[in-house]
């Protein structure tokens, strides 16, 4: 069976944004391993969106950008959207019924699925579906953007904590 596991890089004050912190050299290695390791992975519209950068190499990525383009094209995506009318490359997209299809995908595949995108992340974690919560807090205040929890905070079990290179730590939390 796999697990459901929600992961992103956020701010001490809690909030997700892409574009006001990068992750340090070696937390990017982190996320290389972790995007070559998953099942595959759940995405949210707005989520999906951002990551499609991945689909076309650009002539300034190092060789890591690259080794994580291709981890990421490798994987399975479900792009749960009622807007999309298309999603890309090795995607599949979840109209309807998103509550089936994910259990169906936890029931019938093994490893890790990553549900990527605060919204899509509260409605699974309001179907109980959500396995494990993997805060990645930056050094960095933003006071303002998406929160990682997009609803309220549900009851969680600290599991692990470690720290991802200089400036990260990374806190794994269960469902209480």
């Amino acid at each position: 069976m796999a697990k459901l596991i929600f992961g992103m890089n956020l701010s001490l004050d809690g909030y997700v944004d892409h574009q006001e912190f990068a992750p340090s050299p070696v937390l990017f290695r982190h996320w290389i391993e972790h995007v070559r390791d998953l099942t595959g992975s759940a995405y949210g519209r707005r989520m999906y969106e951002i990551m499609r950068y991945w689909d076309e190499d650009r002539p300034e990525w190092s060789a890591e950008h690259h080794e994580f383009a291709a981890a990421w094209r490798r994987q399975p995506k479900w792009v749960v959207s009622r807007s999309l009318k298309s999603v890309g490359p090795n995607a599949t997209l979840i109209e309807d019924n998103v509550e089936a299809v994910i259990r169906d995908l936890k029931a019938r595949l093994d490893g890790e699925i990553a549900v990527s995108g605060p919204d899509l992340a509260r409605s699974l974690t309001d179907l109980g579906l959500i396995d494990e919560y993997r805060l990645y807090f930056h050094p960095v205040v933003l006071g303002r953007g998406r929160p990682f929890f997009a609803g309220p905070r549900p009851p969680l079990r600290l599991v692990s904590t470690d720290l991802i290179g200089e400036d990260t730590v990374r806190l794994i939390y269960i469902p209480a």
